[in-house]
């Protein structure tokens, strides 16, 4: 059986949801945020497309769930720490990285105030992540891998052991693979690999190229 791939959780795709309180209409949406670009362009796509709307509250963390490496929030034109803020608390501790969330509001006439507020936004960010797809993020290692054909089918019979992949082959004078191993087994398949070949492989990274 394969090895379970280490990593950290990530929206597969964006995703939204709408609640409403009191005729006022939240509208979440949640995306995948690699970088704080992604989540500022989430944020201006939205901002276009419901240019009616009275506040566009927003909040992102870039980097594995719970790290505040790379994290914003605002509560845009909203009370001090009613929308952007507790948004973020919700993001930190949902278990997913690499998340941005943007709560889009149309006011229904009816004031919520403080508690009203910070519980709206909540729920709307909530009620998103239960319908936000996830997938697993690997940090991958490329490495490309010169052997003799002789070496081929016991190294690809030996890649899946180590949850690498194949990427490409190129069949000239030698058998040149190009594979991504999981970083924290790179190591281990070096090694394998020189059993394997008895020290016969060439080794190299694009990484380092």
């Amino acid at each position: 059986m394969p090895p379970s791939l280490s990593g950290y959780t990530v929206p597969a795709e964006e995703a939204a949801a709408e609640i409403e309180v009191l005729r006022s209409r939240f509208l979440a949406t949640a995306a995948p945020a690699p970088d704080e670009a992604a989540a500022q362009a989430l944020l201006a796509r939205l901002r276009a497309a419901h240019p009616e709307a009275h506040h566009h509250c927003w909040a992102y963390l870039v980097g594995p769930p719970g790290s505040t490496r790379t994290v914003g929030f605002s509560d845009d034109g909203e009370p001090h720490n009613t929308a952007g803020r507790p948004m973020f608390d919700i993001v930190l501790h949902s278990g997913v990285g690499d998340l941005a969330v943007v709560v889009t509001r149309w006011f229904g006439g009816t004031k919520l105030g403080r508690g009203g507020l910070v519980r709206a936004y909540g729920d709307a960010v909530q009620a998103v992540l239960e319908v936000l797809p996830t997938t697993l993020k690997v940090d991958w290692k490329p490495l490309d891998l010169v052997i003799d054909y002789a070496h081929v089918e016991p190294l690809e019979r030996l890649l899946p052991e180590l949850g690498a992949e194949v990427l490409a082959r190129d069949f000239g004078a030698r058998a040149r693979l190009r594979i991504q191993v999981p970083r924290e087994r790179a190591t281990e398949l070096e090694r394998r690999l020189a059993d394997l070949t008895r020290g016969a492989a060439a080794v190299g990274s694009p990484e380092e190229a």
